[in-house]
């Protein structure tokens, strides 16, 4: 299965059944939450077999349910550090729904997490974790024209970027990025005003990036 495959299959998920995470896609998991670590400087932790952080009148407001397994985005207060655990927390999300597992990123809506969030840090987001009791549906996007500024015609490389951006999760599906091809070939992504649009804007990027085998600026 392609990434491209991985992501229009991918969809935010929940309500999640009662089974564990087997422990071989644990260590799948726990490999690349290291990894992310050491490579952005994080401090990314999955947490299994906790119900607590879900079992809140926040959770249950948020319509979830059954959430017994979560990744906790944390990191080193920085201006760079919501744009940077979207993009790390993405990758984990993609590998999750490769394992056969669903996810769906959540802002506010839980309870209190058990990850360790040290002096200096900040715990960004959690994203819930588990076998989804449905797999969820495909969300409503914006015109690709609205989300991008490139000369006609189109390359055939920032047009499956673009495709892939598309089908990334943002914050109450507000889309509030842009991409803009410029005249050396370079590409700028950019993020508008909000609430978590650093990082939405984290997210679309590794979509963008892994589907044009382009780096941003």
């Amino acid at each position: 299965m392609t990434e491209l495959e991985i992501m229009q299959q991918r969809h935010s998920v929940r309500q999640y059944a009662d089974m564990p995470i087997e422990q071989d896609k644990r260590t799948v998991l726990n490999e690349l939450a290291e990894k992310l670590n050491t490579d952005a400087g994080v401090h990314i932790q999955i947490i299994y077999d906790e119900p607590k952080c879900f079992d809140s009148f926040m959770a249950h407001y948020g319509k979830f349910s059954g959430v017994k397994n979560y990744i906790a985005l944390v990191g080193k207060k920085s201006p760079s550090l919501d744009e940077a655990l979207g993009y790390c927390g993405e990758q984990l999300v993609l590998k999750a729904q490769e394992l056969g597992l669903n996810t769906c990123w959540v802002a506010m809506t839980h309870g209190k997490s058990a990850a360790k969030v040290e002096s200096g840090e900040k715990l960004v987001c959690l994203i819930a974790l588990g076998y989804g009791a449905v797999q969820g549906v495909e969300h409503k996007s914006k015109p690709m024209t609205e989300l991008c500024v490139c000369p006609e015609p189109m390359p055939e490389w920032f047009k499956a970027g673009m495709d892939a951006a598309l089908l990334a999760p943002t914050a109450m599906n507000q889309q509030k990025f842009k991409f803009e091809l410029l005249p050396d070939g370079s590409v700028k992504a950019s993020c508008g005003t909000g609430f978590y649009t650093k990082l939405d804007l984290g997210i679309v990027r590794y979509h963008f990036e892994a589907a044009s085998k382009k780096k941003t600026v």
